[in-house]
């Protein structure tokens, strides 16, 4: 069964269209890179997939599920902007994390912490930019969820965090679930991705595996990208 799954699915908001009639499937075991220009719909379509926006037409399901508290308990979300309350230490945002999560896995989150030297006395807002991205992707990467959702997880962050956020999603998400990346950052996650999403103008424009753009158009995903995007 698709882990992700979008039927004619339509969004808008007010007389603006951010998704119209999106067909697509997610199947669980693969990385699949959201793709597309300001505005195409890759945020609404993660907070759609989240429950935190209900569609106007169609439907999308989450392991067969609409979006609800069954759908949720599946799903770990990574926000395109902090999320965290910026008076808390890392070390309480694990201890809310594993109070709210059953799926939690404390002792992998600690263990990532302790790696990158995190100061888990700090309170969040006392961190670097760098070093929220992470904290934020270790709570998310330490559940056993089924669908990861990812906005923006490198936006703003120097190559070697980047580095360290890419290789966190591949060594910890469960080999059953899938992952959806949204990025402008192509050719920085273009290595981990199994399958990409393009979309354009709120309209699946392309949904392909990796490999056969390669094969097929011999170039990479980026410079697909920007033939299709062009200005």
């Amino acid at each position: 069964m698709a882990i992700l799954e979008c039927r004619d699915l339509t969004k808008r908001y007010g007389k603006a269209t951010a998704l119209e009639g999106v067909n697509l499937t997610v199947e669980p075991g693969r990385v699949v890179g959201l793709l597309g220009p300001n505005g195409s719909g890759k945020t609404t379509l993660i907070k759609l997939a989240n429950g935190l926006l209900t569609p106007t037409g169609g439907e999308i399901l989450i392991d067969g599920m609409k979006p609800g508290p069954e759908s949720k308990a599946l799903v770990a979300y990574l926000p395109d902007r902090d999320y965290l309350a910026d008076w808390m230490t890392p070390g309480q945002q694990m201890d809310f994390f594993a109070d709210f999560y059953q799926d939690f896995d404390r002792e992998k989150a600690q263990t990532m912490m302790d790696r990158l030297g995190i100061d888990q006395s700090q309170k969040f807002k006392q961190l670097s930019k760098g070093t929220r991205e992470k904290v934020q992707l270790i709570l998310v990467m330490s559940r056993s969820a089924k669908l990861y959702l990812l906005d923006e997880p490198i936006g703003g962050v120097d190559p070697a965090t980047r580095d360290f956020i890419l290789d966190t999603i591949i060594r910890n998400y469960n080999p059953e679930a899938a992952v959806i990346i949204s990025t402008h950052l192509i050719a920085d996650v273009e290595q981990v991705l199994d399958d990409v999403i393009f979309l354009q103008n709120g309209h699946v424009a392309l949904q392909s595996p990796v490999d056969a753009i390669r094969e097929e158009r011999g170039m990479s995903v980026d410079q697909y990208f920007r033939e299709v995007f062009r200005c």
